[in-house]
């Protein structure tokens, strides 16, 4: 079983999330999701168990305990359907591209780094 740890503390490793579960029995894998660019943890992970039973007892134990001063969220993860994908949709008459749907009532040829008013909204500074 798949297993998502969630509040993670950013400084706990995968050795001792390892740990914390191999109390409940066999880990197969352990890993904590990081950033690609900073290498530091996004603050959750992933632990495989193969023992369905035995990982449900992990999830009921650890579902809401509490470590370095983090409560973290434990239960089963399910994959993300292939369908729920965000795409960005270049539609025109949604307000999608080509400066459609500008919340600050853009439209101008004018903005506000050129010093003119004419056309849009943006005559307020920021």
């Amino acid at each position: 079983m798949n297993i998502f740890v969630g509040s993670l503390p950013f400084s706990i490793e995968e050795a001792d999330l390892r740990e914390s579960f191999e109390a409940y029995g066999t880990v197969d894998s352990v890993k904590i999701i990081t950033d690609k660019f900073t290498g530091r943890s996004k603050g959750f992970g992933f632990v495989e168990m193969s023992n369905d039973e035995e990982a449900q007892k992990a999830i009921d134990e650890l579902n809401g305990a509490t470590v370095d001063g983090r409560t973290i969220v434990v239960n089963k993860s399910e994959p993300k359907p292939e369908g729920e994908r965000r795409t960005y949709n270049n539609d025109r008459s949604s307000g999608g591209g080509y400066g459609g749907g500008n919340s600050r009532g853009g439209g101008g040829y004018n903005d506000r780094n050129s010093g003119g008013n004419s056309g849009g909204g943006n005559r307020g500074r920021y």
